[in-house]
């Protein structure tokens, strides 16, 4: 239903309820009514458009699932019915939930969100189709920025994460709150480590691991080195470039101050040809290569090292994994435009107001209501998980029906601590975000409306030459033609004038930094 404006709902309150009744959605109430869930701790607060209705807003959630390949849908009804039992009361709210396999979700919910089948969605600065930028240029998020601080979420999660996040001083996305910056490590199985012997203190940056490689392929492992499909350069070079926009071919130069091509650097160079070496030597997969991999190839025994974005607790991979795994760092942890955007709720532009209201306290109570925060995330005790007598929560990996982690569900300052985690997870939080270094180019966004098609053919080119360089599916010999291939290929695509507008931007940006 097409949103009417705050002073029209205002002025025609029955006339509004009754269209939503005719739409069969649920009923919008006057914006600029008190809604008494703003008063935190105060009686139950409603969820409905309508504060005298006490009518129960249903909404539609869409979330991916990374832990498990294939969504038990009987479970998750069973998550969802325990879900609704609990909150349906407090704040009038029931929610409809989606979860989808983590690599048909941005299509699908790009789908949903079309079609108007969707009210809250989980969305990050990555995600394909439905990644924060693309909402917020495709007209897609509903602006939030009136309504957040009339409820609980706004209080539950750091004042400056909604600063941090915000697209040109508006509010159109809800972090979820982890790690706050971002930085690297080399993630190694930890029964490889004890059975090689493996110092992981010397390593410091790729080329270091090359003997644990060699390992690797002579234990026989399908993948020595296993990228999950992903393009590593704009990840393990943080150190030294700014990745403003979340590609590889345009960043600010940490050294210069100024926005450059990475793709001309001796940096980008150096990967490309070590990628090719790694492949030449039998340490890459051309399963990485053609995207083959799934989320859930890290979970098998066939791979020996991989990577992992930090977090305050890195132990908390061995649960997200399920088996033992150590780390070595190769960056710095920084704070950039994006990073509280790695994971985070975004709610439709197509949502009623009171559908985008009810969204909000169900975040609030998800954020702040433990018994929530625990079913939304592990499921349903005795099922999906096990408590233990200290009160932590032990997931059944050997079930593994109904399986979410705490990055991509809800803040980390609220949820029960998994079997293993320190008792000062939150501290070791607030101390990772608060010694992480801070970018130059922090607080600036790029704004592609002006070269949004060039940006798009730029993004095809990257997806012909510059995935295949970051996986080794070049020769060593053939690095330097594949490169100048892969920069004409850009320039054709007009790249120049991208670069152009991105530095002009970038520029007058720095007078106001």
């Amino acid at each position: 239903m097409k949103k009417l404006s705050k002073r029209l709902l205002a002025l025609l309150l029955v006339a509004v309820m009754l269209m939503a009744t005719g739409c069969g959605k649920g009923d919008d109430k006057p914006a600029d009514k008190k809604d008494p869930g703003v008063e935190k701790e105060k009686d139950q607060p409603s969820s409905s458009g309508d504060e005298e209705s006490g009518e129960v807003v249903k909404i539609t959630v869409y979330r991916p699932c990374f832990n498990i390949a294939q969504v038990d849908e009987a479970q998750l009804k069973k998550v969802q019915a325990a879900i609704n039992d609990y909150i349906r009361d407090k704040i009038n709210v029931e929610v409809e939930i989606f979860d989808i396999s983590s690599g048909e979700f941005p299509d699908k919910c790009n789908l949903a969100l079309a079609g108007g089948e969707v009210d809250l969605f989980w969305t990050s600065n990555w995600v394909g189709t439905v990644n924060t930028d693309e909402s917020v240029k495709n007209n897609a998020v509903y602006d939030l920025t009136e309504l957040l601080p009339q409820y609980d979420i706004y209080t539950a999660i750091p004042e400056w994460t909604w600063g941090a996040s915000a697209f040109d001083g508006k509010n159109y996305f809800i972090p979820v709150y982890k790690e706050s910056a971002e930085g690297y490590s080399l993630m190694f199985r930890k029964d490889l480590v004890d059975k090689y012997g493996w110092d992981l203190s010397t390593v410091k940056f790729l080329p270091d691991i090359e003997p644990m490689l060699a390992d690797c392929k002579a234990e026989g492992l399908k993948y020595p080195y296993l990228s999950q499909k992903t393009p590593m350069f704009y990840r393990y070079y943080l150190d030294k470039f700014d990745f403003f926009s979340g590609d590889a071919y345009l960043a600010v130069d940490k050294d210069k101050d100024e926005v450059v091509n990475p793709i001309l650097s001796p940096e980008f160079k150096e990967f490309a040809t070590l990628m090719a070496q790694w492949a030449e030597k039998g340490y890459l997969h051309e399963d990485d290569l053609t995207k083959s991999t799934t989320d859930t190839t890290i979970q098998t025994d066939d791979w020996g090292i991989s990577w992992w974005t930090n977090v305050p607790n890195n132990e908390e991979a061995d649960s997200r994994y399920n088996r033992a795994v150590e780390m070595a760092k190769v960056t710095e942890s920084w704070v950039m435009s994006n990073t509280t955007l790695g994971s985070a709720y975004a709610i439709s532009v197509k949502a009623t107001e009171a559908e985008a209201r009810a969204a909000l306290k169900f975040l609030s109570l998800l954020y702040t209501d433990q018994t929530l925060a625990d079913l939304y995330t592990f499921g349903i005790e005795g099922e999906d998980y096990e408590r233990t007598p200290e009160g932590t929560v032990t997931k059944l990996v050997e079930v593994n029906k109904y399986n979410h982690s705490a990055w991509e569900s809800t803040s980390v300052t609220v949820l029960s601590l998994e079997t293993g985690e320190p008792a000062d997870k939150v501290d070791l939080y607030k101390a990772f975000n608060d010694s992480a270094q801070s970018s130059k180019a922090a607080g600036f966004r790029f704004n592609r409306i002006n070269v949004d098609a060039i940006m798009t053919a730029c993004d095809q080119v990257f997806e012909e030459y510059g995935f295949a360089l970051e996986h080794g599916g070049h020769a060593v010999a053939d690095i330097d033609a594949a490169i100048e291939s892969y920069v004409q290929a850009l320039n054709d695509a007009g790249y120049q004038e991208l670069l152009a507008e991105a530095q002009s931007q970038y520029e007058a940006w720095k007078t106001t930094r």
